[in-house]
């Protein structure tokens, strides 16, 4: 068989695969008319995000205002037509439509004249943040219940004398049958997905703040995203996947920041059997290199503290023990540099490094016998 005898052949399989999904002239050349028109569309916006490390209010209210690109939609349509105070409070009814409409219904004496002002003007700004895309795929961000209505008030213009009053009953029925608040939710959360068309998530997710299991919920509901994955990540997948060094890692990175929310809060993991350790091996002990980082200092007493230094300690001697485990097992990841227990002197309370000694601001190791420093069985005591 010749080359181009083969390149028919491929050439002839390919029209079959298609000719499946395109059996017409008509058809094929719809799609190729559709295709050519959305490339000569402006690229929809992506938004990327990094170093999120668990801060899921942040996460949730970046995405709401699109690193402020709602904001300048805002500004651009109205302009001086509308004065600060007021584009600041249309920006926050989209971001947050539920709270703003509970405060505008016990403040607003004008409900209705309110409600009609606000659907326009948000319709105003979905019409801009639609403008990038094909009516098609707009109309598959719609949600079912208001889809049709949302479509009519697109792409109809209340500014054409003869489609004014069409407009007008819309807007008028839709507060006059009480789905003004319905309404008015959906559309900004259309206006929030379509300011963004695609996330790029940069890496770590996880570590530090509270809510790390929370924005992984949120992406898993998204629209479109894709995600790098951080070192922070890999951790924990490290952790999940059963890694003894990684869980350790991961535990003790919760203790020194304070936050045990994702693993005890969002991941159901109790760690009362490690409190109860801390508070035995290390109950004299001030721990006092061990001392978190506190986010919120009033939302905790000194007592909690101490734990919280005690189980850091602890956890953290045990993650030092499982990676020597690891380095004598793998001696080709040549990594004995990071055995320091060996190097020890636990009379003198120094450790000598590269050929120089330092002296150690604390020598309690009561779990360490400084005659047994293999640690190569899995189950040695930690």
């Amino acid at each position: 068989m010749t080359s181009k005898t083969y390149d028919l052949k491929k050439d002839e399989r390919y029209l079959q695969l298609l000719s499946q999904s395109f059996p017409t002239i008509a058809d094929a050349s719809t799609e190729i008319i559709n295709l050519q028109a959305i490339l000569n569309l402006p690229k929809g916006t992506e938004h990327f995000l990094a170093d999120i490390h668990g801060e899921h209010e942040a996460f949730q209210h970046v995405l709401k205002n699109a690193s402020g690109n709602i904001k300048r939609k805002v500004n651009d349509l109205f302009g001086n037509t509308l004065r600060e105070s007021e584009k600041r409070d249309l920006c926050t009814l989209i971001y947050y439509p539920e709270q703003k409409l509970e405060l505008v219904k016990q403040e607003e004496k004008e409900l209705d004249d309110w409600y009609h002002i606000q659907i326009h003007r948000l319709v105003k700004i979905c019409r801009d943040v639609s403008s990038k895309y094909t009516r098609s795929k707009v109309r598959k961000s719609l949600p079912v219940d208001f889809s049709y209505i949302i479509q009519e008030l697109l792409h109809e213009n209340s500014n054409d004398k003869d489609k004014t009053d069409y407009v007008s009953a819309i807007t008028s029925t839709i507060i006059s049958t009480g789905r003004a608040d319905d309404f008015i939710e959906t559309i900004c959360n259309v206006i929030q997905r379509l300011a963004i068309d695609h996330l790029h998530i940069m890496g770590d997710i996880y570590d530090r703040g509270p809510g790390a299991h929370a924005v992984m919920d949120t992406l898993k509901n998204y629209h479109t995203w894709d995600i790098t994955w951080g070192n922070h990540d890999i951790l924990w997948m490290g952790a999940c996947a059963g890694n003894n060094a990684c869980i350790c890692n991961v535990i003790r990175i919760a203790l020194r920041y304070d936050n045990m929310d994702t693993i005890e809060d969002g991941y159901g993991i109790n760690l009362m059997q490690l409190a109860t350790f801390a508070m035995e091996t290390y109950k004299n002990d001030p721990c006092a290199e061990f001392m978190p980082k506190i986010m919120q200092p009033d939302a905790i007493d000194e007592k909690s503290i101490q734990l919280i230094a005690q189980m850091h300690k602890a956890i953290s001697i045990i993650q030092f023990k499982v990676e020597s485990q690891m380095i004598k097992k793998y001696p080709h990841w040549k990594m004995d540099g990071r055995l320091l227990y060996d190097k020890i002197d636990y009379k003198k309370g120094t450790i000598k490094i590269d050929g120089k000694e330092y002296q150690l601001t604390s020598c309690n190791f009561p779990t360490i016998d400084p005659k047994i420093l293999t640690f190569s069985h899995p189950r040695s005591r930690l």
